[in-house]
């Protein structure tokens, strides 16, 4: 059976150690939180950086991942470790199968300090919408 997949991979630093190991049970939670919704999320994987001090956060899907689940934590975190500045990712769907709307993807930057959606844009309403400009039909 042919499938969609959200496809994403992003770090955001939370400034020290100590706050990475305290991010691992803010996701446990959330995860708790949403476990009973229906359908259930397909969420995301998080793990520590080492390589990176042991700061960042790794957040990734699994196969397939759930970009606002992601954005809900970094809220979170950004709310519990006093986070500032500016943080993004961008995401890319896909379908396992050739199809003319099985792929296209966005991105989502927030400010930290606020919560607040800086900016986003999803390539499937843009293409649609830039194509309906121009008189094309799709």
């Amino acid at each position: 059976m042919a499938e969609y997949f959200t496809r994403f991979s992003c770090v955001l630093d939370v400034g020290t150690p100590g706050n990475a190991a305290r991010a691992l049970d803010l996701y446990n939670t959330l995860s708790a939180e949403d476990a009973s919704e229906e359908p259930p999320s397909e969420g995301f994987l998080l793990s520590i950086e080492p390589k990176h001090g042991g700061t960042k956060l790794w957040m990734r899907d699994d196969c397939t991942g759930d970009p606002e689940r992601l954005i809900q934590f970094v809220k979170r975190s950004a709310v519990e470790f006093r986070l500032t500045g500016r943080w993004g990712f961008q995401y890319a769907n896909t379908y396992s199968l050739p199809r003319l709307d099985g792929f296209g993807g966005g991105t989502h930057v927030l400010d930290l300090a606020t919560g607040e959606t800086v900016a986003w844009t999803h390539t499937d309403g843009w293409l649609a919408e830039t194509r309906s400009d121009d008189g094309e039909r799709t």
